[in-house]
């Protein structure tokens, strides 16, 4: 779909002894102006056949920026007083442009907002304090929607670490000024780890569901699934056991080696919090997508055997730890697992009275123990699951 508008623009930057390659009837017409903003948007079709996973889209673009800001600099110098063209250059930066290159245009002929091409620039050239202070109070609905949709994406990773409301609001911004367009995918991708630090389930639930429906194909895809497992992983999200058959609808969606991987994630994040009916989910997920005697069957294994004990299944959660295969888990998991194992066999401790000083209690069922019953227990138990905690800082996979 979007080679023949690949096509167009590529006719419209490359000399005329190279146009024969690539000549196609249909295109030729719409390539006969050369005004810049014309120019850009045949850059941001090629840039959203990327969002749709055009390979050849892909392979061209950045040949094409470089192209189009050689016609830019020898474009006749009157051009630029149409503010059209001046927006053109703001967008063509935020696309990829060249400062360097942009820097060499007639600024005093160009009609354009001078904080918008002051903080593109300071954007494009690692500014990003200057660029924060020239684009805070730009708002991107006033803007024609082409320009505001790359500015209000802008604003969302500017803003991300220090304003993440804003930079959530910005990037709502974005979506909805550019549709289906690579700036509404890139705004997708950054909304989603922005959104699952604020615990904003539904919406993180609602941001995946539009990705795949829209960009499963995008050649960027890879990122906003390393972006979502890390939203996933470093919330409380995944936590509730309520939510995980959702979860579990997401999930389904990428491929299975990754899947295994996010589920034992989520499985070692909820034990680190003591979140154990999670912990017992995500493992079980896990060991039904892992291969036999694979490493990563061994973790959910570890997972699961760990849940077992840890609440009403004591006798068959410790064989199930016992009789692991601990050459295959990874040295931190193997730590995180001798903590367990005492951690289990110290709520099975008597009291410190002995059997005298709870003569007169019936005993406690072996098969579940209430850890809240008791404030001794319960102060041990707490404090072995501090201990796994700095045992494992490095939340890494």
């Amino acid at each position: 779909m979007i080679r023949p508008l690949l096509c167009a623009a590529l006719l419209m930057v490359l000399p005329p002894t190279a146009a024969p390659v690539l000549a196609d009837p249909a295109p030729v017409a719409a390539a006969t102006s050369s005004e810049p903003y014309e120019l850009v948007r045949a850059l941001q079709a090629v840039q959203d056949g990327i969002a749709n996973g055009d390979t050849a889209a892909h392979g061209s673009h950045i040949a094409l920026i470089r192209q189009i800001g050689e016609k830019f600099l020898a474009a006749d110098a009157n051009v630029w007083s149409n503010p059209q063209n001046g927006q053109a250059v703001v967008i063509y930066l935020l696309s990829g442009g060249a400062p360097q290159l942009v820097r060499k245009l007639p600024r005093d002929k160009m009609s354009v907002d001078g904080r918008l091409f002051d903080g593109a620039l300071a954007y494009v050239e690692g500014r990003q304090d200057e660029a924060r202070e020239l684009l805070k109070d730009v708002k991107p609905r006033t803007l024609p929607s082409g320009l505001g949709g790359q500015v209000a994406l802008v604003q969302g990773a500017l803003f991300a670490r220090t304003e993440a409301s804003l930079a959530i609001e910005r990037l709502d911004d974005a979506r909805l000024l550019l549709p289906g367009t690579l700036v509404e995918e890139a705004a997708l991708r950054r909304e989603i780890l922005l959104v699952g630090q604020a615990e904003d389930f539904d919406k993180f639930e609602f941001l995946t569901l539009a990705y795949i429906r829209h960009y499963r194909n995008s050649i960027y895809a890879g990122d906003f699934w390393q972006r979502f497992s890390t939203g996933l992983t470093q919330s409380s999200l995944a936590l509730d056991e309520r939510r995980f058959a959702r979860i579990v609808t997401l999930l389904d969606q990428i491929d299975r080696a990754s899947r295994i991987k996010l589920h034992l994630m989520i499985a070692r994040n909820a034990m680190l919090r003591g979140l154990m009916p999670v912990t017992r989910l995500a493992a079980e997920r896990a060991l039904a997508l892992s291969a036999d005697a694979s490493a990563e069957r061994e973790r959910a294994h570890f997972f699961r055997g760990a849940s077992r004990a840890l609440t009403d299944e004591y006798d068959g959660g410790l064989a199930e730890l016992k009789a692991l295969d601990r050459s295959k888990l990874p040295e931190r998991d193997v730590a995180l697992l001798n903590a367990t194992l005492q951690l289990a066999l110290d709520v099975r401790k008597p009291f410190a009275g002995g059997p005298a000083a709870t003569a007169d209690k019936p005993p406690a069922t072996p098969a579940r123990l209430d850890l809240a019953s008791s404030n001794v227990i319960l102060a041990r138990a707490q404090k072995q699951l501090g201990e796994l905690e700095l045992l494992a800082k490095d939340r890494r996979p």
